[in-house]
């Protein structure tokens, strides 16, 4: 169904008219008309200005029509009634850029393993309303919880390591999320937590936030990402190092019995997805029934129809332009003559 967004804006098809009239008003109040003298006429043609006036009325009413934001309105289509609500809080800190992580047989750092992972989830989640956190040295709000997959997706694939900061404010991220969920009725309220470290800054610990967390209802599960062992040359050979000596299972086991939620160790992206199965167990949540109608922007067609026109009447002043058309004149009325005699 084509519609308008904005019609009210239809009023202004005749305001050129309406100029046009009161300009001409005022010249003929100030010409001076000498009695048995006909005045000096240097406009063109009564047919061609009224042509070229044509013209420009066509153009006007393109850009007032495209400015009104035609749309085509598709069929209305049932979101799902049902689903789940989960708000995924990521780490940003500046161990999460440690290529201990494999991806397709290739050693990537830990967020661009998240990122792959949390990707593919994210498309997976139909009928879930998601939101995201990101966090380091403190933690904000990247997304609030919406049915719009995509854009989450994106949001997480545009972002990057040290992006608001070095630290790890674990806290903080749980308590932004108990605020954002405080604001939603019928809900799962499942908080999905990634990070690499422990929690060394922030204005509330994890143990506060998480008591907080079990009393709204709040269901956390905490992922440690990070390998436990890690290969590294030196001057004296390679050496194996633990590259997760940092990450704090102990608090992040306790975030989570707290909320009764569970602990995932991710030391490749096998393991990370293991989260998949465990929140597909999840009963969904009913909701009320939302409809969306998808639009289509046709503006861009008679915007495009009104630069070609203003393109073509420019050409007409150009001198090539009208030597051109009045060699085709010539020419044409020549062929009248011609086949007017005979």
């Amino acid at each position: 169904m084509l519609t308008l967004a904005w019609p009210w804006l239809l009023i202004l098809l005749p305001l050129p008219f309406i100029i046009q009239k009161k300009s001409q008003s005022t010249e003929q109040g100030g010409h001076l008309h000498l009695s048995g003298v006909e005045p000096l006429s240097l406009q063109p043609s009564a047919i061609k200005q009224s042509l070229t006036r044509k013209r420009y009325w066509l153009i006007w009413g393109l850009l007032v029509l495209s400015a009104t934001r035609p749309l085509w309105m598709g069929e209305p289509i049932d979101l799902p009634a049902k689903g789940r609500d989960l708000m995924l809080s990521v780490d940003l800190s500046g161990s999460m850029q440690i290529e201990d992580m494999q991806v397709n047989g290739q050693n990537v750092d830990r967020f661009t393993l998240v990122q792959h992972v949390l990707n593919d989830f994210i498309k997976r989640r139909k009928g879930d309303r998601i939101g995201l956190i990101l966090f380091a040295d403190h933690a904000y709000l990247q997304s609030p919880l919406t049915l719009d997959r995509r854009s989450v997706s994106q949001f997480l694939t545009e972002a990057q390591i040290g992006l608001v900061g070095k630290q790890t404010a674990i806290g903080e991220a749980i308590a932004l999320a108990v605020k954002r969920f405080d604001n939603i009725d019928k809900s799962n309220r499942i908080l999905i937590l990634l990070t690499d470290g422990s929690n060394n800054a922030g204005s509330i610990t994890p143990d506060q936030a998480a008591a907080i967390a079990a009393k709204r209802g709040i269901k956390i599960y905490t992922v440690g990402i990070g390998a436990d062992v890690m290969e590294r040359r030196t001057l004296f050979g390679t050496e194996r190092v633990n590259p997760s000596m940092d990450l704090d299972e102990t608090q992040l086991k306790s975030i989570a019995n707290t909320t009764h939620g569970r602990y995932f160790r991710a030391r490749n992206p096998q393991e990370l997805q293991q989260i998949y199965q465990e929140i597909d167990k999840l009963e969904p949540v009913s909701r009320d029934q939302l409809t969306y109608r998808p639009q289509s922007e046709l503006f861009y067609w008679p915007l495009s129809m009104a630069l070609i026109a203003s393109i073509l009447i420019a050409l007409g002043y150009l001198p090539w332009f009208k030597r051109f058309t009045f060699r085709k004149d010539q020419n044409s009325e020549a062929h009248h003559s011609a086949k007017g005699r005979s």
